[in-house]
């Protein structure tokens, strides 16, 4: 497997992301190939954890308003990149992404760090990686706080979503500091933009990004056996789900209705609709924060 590497430099001009790198070397579970993932540790070290996981095609810095918020109130937070995005190292061919391999990879890194007491707080694709981790390691899983995101197990594809999937197979150009800004409400400063595009110097590095879209396991995806497997799990899932999607997210919206009534655990939360679009990082920081307070302190 290629693997490349962002510089450092490549960094450097961000001026809104004062949180000190940290990192850690995994191996691929098929290949042995040494991958590493880069995070953010904020907040006291023996704090209840709060797992916060990015989607498609951002990385940590798009939680940059909340990391924060949470940690000074005395939890620690956690935020990763995952391979392919951010900091974290980027195999060079579409060939080497999965699905499997994504949940392997970051279970490589939970279990390198030993987390436990675990909040989830997921959005995008940190949902359908971030719930399949706490469907194959529910001890160490407190709680889950979920955003513009879910579980898919088949069935027929929105059409926004087919027309972004197409869109990131076909497109000559996939610009993603634009795409996450089409992706809020509010729109994003060109210093914001700036900032998404750094971890991808050119196209060679956009291969986890352009492959990711096809992936969800929509249709007869060969991801649909695992998906229902992991929903065995939320079906008897008691401890706090609680669910805050956006108003103005036009692949998303709605999709609370997919977990409110039937994961146990969502019976009594305070369940909201927070105000912005699909990157509600962007848009509703501190609505989220608030979600993810209510559920960490239970």
């Amino acid at each position: 497997m290629k693997v490349l590497r962002t510089p450092d430099e490549a960094f450097a001009r961000i001026d809104d992301f004062p949180f000190a790198p940290h990192y850690a070397e995994i191996a691929d579970r098929q290949d042995g190939t040494a991958l590493r993932v880069h995070y953010v540790d904020e907040g006291p070290r023996d704090a209840p954890v709060v797992l916060m996981m990015h989607g498609e095609p951002s990385w940590c810095y798009l939680y940059r308003h909340m990391i924060g918020p949470v940690a000074a109130a005395g939890f620690r937070v956690l935020a990763p990149d995952l391979i392919g995005f951010g900091k974290s190292d980027k195999p060079a061919a579409k060939s080497d992404y999965s699905y499997a391999r994504h949940v392997a990879w970051m279970r490589s890194w939970l279990e390198q760090l030993d987390l436990k007491n675990i909040t989830l707080v997921c959005q995008d694709w940190g949902s359908l990686i971030g719930l399949r981790l706490v469907a194959e390691m529910p001890e160490r899983f407190s709680g889950v706080v979920l955003s513009n995101g879910g579980l898919p197990e088949g069935g027929p594809a929105p059409r926004a979503f087919a027309i972004w999937r197409a869109f990131s197979k076909w497109s000559p150009l996939f610009p993603i500091g634009k795409i996450v800004s089409a992706g809020t409400a509010r729109g994003l400063s060109q210093a914001e933009i700036a900032a998404y595009d750094a971890p991808f110097p050119d196209s060679r590095y956009k291969a986890g990004a352009r492959i990711f879209p096809s992936f969800v396991p929509f249709e007869n995806n060969v991801a649909v056996p695992d998906q229902k497997r992991a929903w065995q799990v939320f079906d008897q899932w008691t401890k706090p789900f609680l669910c805050c999607f956006a108003d103005q997210d036009k692949i998303t919206r709605g999709g609370e209705s997919r977990f409110i009534g039937r994961v146990p655990g969502t019976a009594g939360q305070n369940h909201r609709t927070l105000r912005g679009g699909h990157f509600i990082q962007e848009d509703d920081p501190q609505g989220f924060v608030e979600c993810v307070l209510e559920v960490a302190g239970k």
